[in-house]
């Protein structure tokens, strides 16, 4: 038998558990009030904004789920990325990605094309007048012209412009211009000698962009070239899209300032300072989509100090033929030999 004691203690506790319990629902009942509130709010706010969307946009239609969203932004990623590449494909055009071809209108009207053989761009500089009438003289017919309608090759002097634009340096050359018409001039190029490889990137460059020939070459001013083997050489080769023709060499790297032929990059040719297999400076030739790839890529072309050694390095990663032909040896002269320095 419990005492009185113990009875007012149990009815204590079950007092309190009831005032407890019924906090506790109404907590309860408060919060679910408040998400409640919060959850037709934030309905409220979706239905809200999804009618100014209608409303604005004029569609009538309930706002787009998130999948068709992605789906409109990956749209819009493509779209940025087509008018990219139409962009890239307007300035490769402009650069010389389409061949610009040469035409001759035919008796009936229609507009032909017609390649060249070649181009030959003779590299001379300021001072050296002597040199270019020499070469005119020996090799370089005064009838350009005809010699580009019988035999398809273009002979021109190559030469930028002088440091101090406009000086006696230029008005000799555009003197001298006016009475042969046998000169390229560079006007976006200045004449210095640590210039010489940008100056052979530009003629190729410019030369594929003006004329449409099977074959490019690059001479030197100080070089007699052969041109009725030349033209048959090069006939040897017109099945042949990538070639790089000329008398292949190697040789040293020379990392001393103070030496004559100072490679300032010496050191990205390996510890053996050996330059890779490339075509001597005097004379060499490129086909015409070797030379379309100069144009287009001249603004990434790297160049070194010598101007062989830097067109050699811009094949080395393509898909050319390397031709070591000893016909373009100019160094020494022999029977059948397209060149010989003098």
């Amino acid at each position: 038998m419990q005492s009185r004691g113990s009875s007012n203690r149990l009815s204590g506790l079950a007092f309190r558990s009831r005032i407890w319990a019924l906090m506790l629902s109404m907590f309860a009942t408060m919060a679910a009030i408040y998400v409640a509130g919060r959850l037709w709010q934030d309905a409220q706010s979706r239905v809200f904004l999804i009618k100014e969307l209608d409303r604005i946009t004029g569609q009538g239609q309930s706002a787009i789920s998130v999948d068709d969203t992605l789906k409109v932004i990956a749209c819009r990623e493509q779209q940025k990325k087509l008018s990219a590449l139409e962009m890239e494909l307007a300035a490769a055009k402009q650069e010389g990605f389409v061949s610009k071809h040469l035409t001759k209108t035919n008796t009936d009207g229609t507009a032909s094309r017609k390649r060249l053989l070649a181009v030959i761009g003779i590299l001379t500089r300021f001072g050296r007048k002597n040199n270019r009438d020499a070469v005119r003289k020996a090799w370089m017919s005064s009838a350009l012209k005809k010699l580009e309608d019988d035999k398809g090759i273009i002979i021109r002097f190559v030469i930028g412009r002088s440091p101090n634009r406009g000086d006696s340096s230029d008005k000799d050359i555009d003197n001298e211009n006016r009475q042969t018409n046998d000169f390229m001039i560079l006007e976006n190029h200045v004449e210095a000698p640590e210039e010489n490889s940008k100056k052979t990137k530009l003629f190729f460059a410019h030369a594929a962009d003006t004329w449409d020939a099977e074959f490019y070459a690059k001479v030197n001013d100080d070089v007699y070239v052969n041109i009725d083997a030349l033209g048959s050489m090069l006939g040897a080769y017109l099945d042949k899209p990538r070639v790089y023709i000329g008398c292949m060499k190697s040789g040293e790297v020379f990392s001393e300032p103070t030496h004559k032929w100072y490679e300032p990059d010496w050191w990205k040719f390996g510890d053996g300072k050996s330059y890779f297999r490339h075509a001597s400076g005097e004379m060499f030739v490129i086909s015409q989509a070797v030379a379309q790839f100069i144009s287009i890529n001249r603004a990434i072309l790297r160049t070194y100090a010598h101007d062989d050694v830097s067109v050699g390095s811009w094949f080395i990663g393509l898909d050319v033929k390397h031709i070591d032909e000893a016909k373009f040896c100019c160094s020494s002269w022999s029977s059948g030999a397209i060149c010989a320095a003098v």
